[in-house]
């Protein structure tokens, strides 16, 4: 197990965000490291080239020697030369949490689609700062006529990574071709989508597992348990059932190139006709943790789509903490997923937020327009059906506007 110092830097007139440094160590343990010190460093302002001053780097540098530290971790991103200068000062790795994050999400990828986007966003961090120097970095010498230095190492290492990104890239591009397919395909079988978004480690995958009884997605009390958006059919108290989509956990500066890279996976969101804002009610920060989402979130323009806001983990709240949320929050849902309480509530709410788009509505079809069943169970979501004495078919079923329309034109015209 690595042994690591955190570092985290603010102006001196600016609030010191401890808990963004608690969450740093949890990322830094997530990822296998044991964290030996937190510094919390304030400045007048931020050095170009080292971030802090010389002063304190030097008494980091001393006990990095002395306690045999492996990596030093920055909260905040640091720029290709600031993390030269500061390895040449350091006598550990440099890191900032920006990388901390990707290699977690490195370690957590399972799918091959997740691998990729991962893959594709490390090498986006590392080919700025690629770096060399000399004769160590030639990679030939001059041939016939002593023409001097060929093509330098770094030069080759840079050419390789734009060509694996590029790679990377068409990949990628393929898989969401692929997603599209799917998405299209499960937008055909006419069941409502519901996402689960939210802080990571707020709950999302214990909630899916509790909701479709069974231990299909992995869920731990670790960041970023899960990074594979997976979905699973729950069953609807009034007949039928919907598909529940477990998303990718977000963060504080989540880096911008897993954003850009885990696009194709979080546009999911986007498609959903309800997201559930699933909040760790039991955490200190969950105010900025929900401000967090909600950027997310409207970056991903799913904003304007129906919110339900659930707070889990509410066992574990006093009963007046529990009441000051239920007052602050009153149209909130609380649940212990893990104790499973409160889902019969969640479920309610879901279908009535459902019924704004997917509203339930009668259909009838006579004897001779059997050949309609299937086009009406590729479109709409078929409840109950009823046999007529005249051997028709009396049909509760939930559908989108556009499709009930479009079925009963098609039942009016025979």
């Amino acid at each position: 197990m690595e042994k690591v110092i955190l570092i985290g830097v603010c102006l001196k007139n600016e609030f010191a965000l401890s808990h963004s440094l608690e969450e740093l160590a949890r990322l830094a343990n997530t990822a296998g490291a044991n964290v030996h010190r937190v510094y919390q460093v304030r400045v007048q302002n931020f050095n170009a080239a080292t971030l802090i001053g010389t002063g304190k780097l030097q008494e980091i540098a001393a006990e990095c020697a002395a306690e045999k530290i492996d990596s030093v971790i920055f909260d905040e991103e640091i720029s290709p030369a600031q993390q030269k200068n500061l390895e040449e000062i350091l006598p550990a790795k440099v890191l900032d949490r920006t990388r901390l994050i990707l290699d977690i999400f490195a370690q957590r990828a399972r799918t091959q689609e997740g691998k990729l986007q991962v893959e594709l966003a490390q090498l986006n961090y590392l080919l700025p700062r690629l770096s060399g120097r000399g004769s160590a970095m030639m990679q030939q010498k001059g041939g016939i006529g002593m023409r001097g230095p060929g093509e330098r190492k770094l030069e080759y290492d840079r050419r390789r990574l734009r060509a694996r990104i590029s790679r990377l890239e068409q990949e990628i591009e393929q898989v969401k071709k692929e997603r599209s397919l799917r998405r299209e395909k499960r937008q055909r079988v006419p069941l409502p989508q519901i996402a689960l978004i939210g802080y990571t480690n707020a709950g999302k995958s214990t909630l899916l597992n509790a909701l479709t009884q069974e231990k299909a997605v992995y869920a731990d009390d670790k960041l970023f348990a899960t990074l594979d958006p997976t979905t699973r059919r729950v069953p609807m108290k009034g007949g039928g059932q919907m598909l529940f989509t477990d998303t990718v956990g977000f963060i504080q500066k989540l880096p911008h190139s897993l954003v850009s890279a885990f696009r194709a996976t979080l546009e999911e969101t986007a498609f959903a006709d309800v997201l559930l804002h699933i909040h760790d009610a039991s955490s200190p920060q969950r105010e900025e943790q929900a401000r967090v989402v909600h950027k997310i979130v409207t970056d991903l323009h799913a904003a304007e789509l129906p919110i339900i806001d659930v707070f889990n983990k509410a066992d574990l709240l006093s009963e007046v903490q529990l009441q000051l949320l239920k007052n602050q929050y009153p149209s909130a849902l609380f649940i212990s997923a893990e104790k499973q309480k409160g889902l019969s509530a969640l479920l309610t709410a879901v279908e009535k937020a459902l019924k704004i788009k997917w509203k339930v509505r009668p259909l009838r079809i006579s004897a001779k327009q059997a050949d309609l069943l299937g086009q009406i169970y590729t479109r709409s979501l078929v409840l109950s059906r009823t046999p007529t004495n005249d051997g028709g078919l009396e049909l509760k079923i939930m559908a989108t506007d556009g499709n009930y329309a479009e079925l009963r034109k098609k039942t009016s015209a025979n």
